[in-house]
């Protein structure tokens, strides 16, 4: 697995990593001053690394995906991260990694695991290992922020503290054109899958403060649920000019135009600087072909949350 370095020296203050389930864009990817590792994906039987869409093309991944090719994931090993926190350490810059949440992959596990292993061989070492409890490309907001908020002083400590109360204040709504991927990955029952496209039933989808996907609702047709992505905008958005948004899809540019376009004419977003992205193989291994979200910064998602939640919230120490 490769490691793709974006950093022009990490700068006085701390080294941010992430990882390519942030899904971030290409042209983000190549000037944003992060490390980035790669996340396996499986396809057709062969290993690949995540590499933002550099040895393949987001079309011809979805059409591989709606002729019948089968993809999957692995989380990174241990060993991976074990060596890439050892060159870390050795380089000595105190370092925050982003992690993909917890609660879709052991990754985070095994990045704990090895931090606490060189933490061990190298004890001066600052290293932050935070579950980022984000999906998709809520990750690549969160992470130009956090290079943001580096710029303006934090360092690795306080940065690393900063990303564990900001992702509660990043949304991410999104649809699906089928169930079939989330039923092949057994995150769901086959026949759900089914039924649902018996009906037409298109879910409306989000996740909750773990990272976990949650079901918001269910619409018949892809209007409706598209325009269900827009009111879950209209509802959650905090208005902030210098904040860019983001939607993205998985090879469903059409649909993606509209939600741009009408989101757009919501009350002064007109000349929000809104991103445009695919979602990269890792995160379209599970949701396939046609998937379309929208993604930004608004209220605190914490604050919205049950009181059974509060409570294990409380007993989990977070």
């Amino acid at each position: 697995m490769s490691v793709k370095n974006t950093s022009t020296g990490h700068g006085d203050r701390c080294r941010i990593v992430i990882d390519t389930c942030a899904d971030l864009t290409p042209e983000i990817a190549a000037t944003l001053d992060v490390d980035i590792l790669g996340f396996p994906y499986i396809l057709d039987g062969r290993e690949y690394t995540d590499d933002i869409w550099t040895s393949i093309t987001p079309k011809e991944f979805y059409d591989k995906l709606r002729a019948g090719s089968k993809a999957s994931t692995s989380a990174v090993s241990l060993g991976r991260y074990l060596e890439f926190f050892t060159q870390c350490a050795e380089e000595g810059t105190p370092t925050v990694y982003l992690c993909f949440t917890s609660a879709l992959s052991s990754s985070y596990d095994a990045a704990c695991s090895a931090a606490e292993e060189v933490r061990r061989t190298h004890p001066d070492f600052e290293l932050y290992v935070v579950d980022n409890a984000l999906p998709c490309s809520c990750g690549e907001l969160l992470a130009m922020e956090a290079v943001r908020q580096r710029a303006a002083g934090l360092t690795a400590a306080q940065l690393a503290e900063w990303a564990n109360e900001a992702k509660y204040y990043v949304h991410g709504y999104f649809t699906l054109d089928s169930l079939d991927a989330l039923a092949a990955g057994g995150r769901i029952p086959p026949a759900a899958a089914q039924l649902s496209a018996k009906l037409d039933v298109k879910p409306s989808l989000s996740f909750d403060l773990a990272g976990s996907l949650t079901l918001t609702g269910v619409n018949r047709g892809r209007k409706k649920a598209l325009k269900s992505l827009v009111k879950s905008f209209h509802d959650n958005y905090v208005l902030d000019p210098s904040m860019p948004i983001a939607v993205v899809s998985s090879d469903a540019e059409k649909d993606a135009d509209w939600l741009e376009g009408t989101i757009r004419k919501e009350e002064g977003c007109g000349e929000l600087t809104i991103l445009r992205g695919s979602v990269g193989p890792t995160i379209g291994a599970h949701v396939g072909a046609g998937m379309v979200a929208v993604i930004f910064w608004g209220r605190n998602r914490a604050e919205k949350i049950s009181l059974s939640d509060r409570i294990a919230k409380k007993v989990r120490g977070v």
